[in-house]
């Protein structure tokens, strides 16, 4: 099939960077998004998200004339749907946006068209949700078009270069739908091709996420056994690691992102009955911010008007995605127990936390604080000197969580340093 136009839908983290990369590789694509701010600043030339690289795509993939921005569908060959999928404070997967996309593509669908949910989704959503929806044009699906799932499986920060080169997995509603799916990313995708059903791709997708958030549970609940026990789980972790069949995760102060901290969610709400470890471990991920919390009641002696400085808000480092991000969580759990908290997030320094003063600088963060609290592991925070902290701070307590900092390095430079999962008796006592 000749892809001449291709719509997509959701102008985020994947949308805007699929439809560049489309763009760029000569298709024509209109970019759809419902936030106006985001449609606006696109059409001035602004990119309303950090991913390296993603700027000089963007304004490629416009200035070719191939991407246009818009706040509505057109007709198109194919059209993607790439909008977010959040769940509700019942941690239940709230498709509201991928619904709505399905609605408003209705009027454009044509004979022959193919329509590619990318979305992360619970199983069957395809099936059951998105094709009833597109057939209320009058069409049917598998005779008249086509319908694939085909999930984003890139990582922040690497965006740009996984999305062509990872392997893709597309799953048809149809043996049909999966081989013209993958002749459409076969426009840019350099890595391996899989093609199975729609409710495999859709499990794929999850099993990844799931697999990684269990793996990342044990480890935190490892950390909090070598906190009780007076054991360096850093030091642990790395014997263990020398079998040659183990390889465990580290830990840090919990699970963030749109991926790993919401996805298996999807999985218990489908199956409540039989995902009791999958379950169990997301409660651990999900408490561990209230772990780093009472580590730094602990080590302060108690929260109250205390001058706490948090150094990073991201989920991850060197990105500027906050969503679903444990070092937020613990930010506002610290001010609602009445710690005086600043945070400085160097990739979103605009970001709000109520009750927590965002600074623009490290030495702005730094100027009052009594303990530092290192949250992500960005590369700048990695780099920092104990020697010149020590002279713009008075602060002289570090709490690493993410096991980023040489200890003897920092105690050099005189201050009192604590790790997660690295328990001292003082702390205890």
């Amino acid at each position: 099939m000749n892809f001449k136009k291709i719509c997509v839908l959701g102008l985020g983290y994947i949308g805007l960077p699929t439809a560049s990369t489309f763009a760029t590789s000569g298709v024509k694509v209109i970019g759809v998004d419902v936030n106006q701010k985001v449609v606006n600043s696109l059409q001035n030339g602004e990119v309303h998200i950090y991913e390296p690289g993603l700027r000089t795509l963007v304004q490629a993939a416009v200035q070719s004339g191939n991407l246009v921005i818009a706040d509505h569908p057109e007709e198109a060959d194919a059209f993607i749907i790439a909008v977010p999928t959040p769940f509700y404070d019942e941690k239940k997967a709230d498709l509201t946006y991928v619904k709505s996309a399905a609605e408003s593509i209705v009027p454009f669908l044509r004979k022959g068209n193919l329509v590619v949910l990318e979305s992360t989704s619970p199983p069957l959503t395809t099936i059951d949700i998105l094709i009833p929806i597109l057939e209320k044009s009058g069409l049917k699906a598998g005779d008249d078009f086509y319908v694939a799932y085909s999930p984003e499986r890139v990582l922040p920060g690497q965006i740009l270069r996984e999305l062509i080169e990872n392997a893709r997995v597309i799953g048809g509603m149809d043996e049909k739908s999966a081989q013209i799916g993958k002749a459409l990313y076969q426009v840019f995708v350099k890595g391996e091709i899989i093609t199975t059903t729609a409710t495999t791709a859709e499990m794929v997708k999850l099993m990844e996420n799931t697999y990684r958030d269990v793996n990342i549970a044990i480890a935190n609940e490892f950390a909090r056994l070598a906190d009780r026990f007076g054991v360096d789980v850093w030091e642990a972790i790395e014997i263990a690691n020398l079998h040659p069949r183990v390889n465990i995760l580290r830990p840090g102060p919990g699970v963030g992102g749109h991926c790993i901290s919401v996805d298996p969610w999807f999985l218990v709400e489908a199956a409540p009955d039989i995902t009791s470890l999958i379950h169990t471990a997301r409660l651990v991920n999900d408490s561990q911010p209230d772990h780093v919390v009472d580590l730094i009641k602990r080590i302060l002696g108690g929260l109250g008007n205390k001058k706490v400085t948090i150094l990073g808000l991201a989920y991850k480092p060197d990105v500027d995605d906050l969503r679903e991000s444990p070092a937020v969580e613990v930010a506002h759990k610290l001010a609602e127990c009445g710690a005086r908290v600043t945070a400085f997030e160097p990739f979103k320094p605009d970001f709000i936390v109520p009750g927590v003063l965002m600074a623009t600088t490290l030495e702005e963060a730094l100027k009052q604080a009594e303990i530092i609290v290192l949250l992500v592991n960005h590369t700048e925070f990695k780099r920092l000197d104990p020697h010149q902290i020590v002279s713009i701070t008075p602060a002289r307590v570090i709490l690493d969580t993410v096991g980023a900092w040489k200890p003897e390095t920092w105690e050099a430079a005189g201050f009192e340093t604590h790790r997660l999962g690295v328990s001292k008796r003082e702390v205890h006592d």
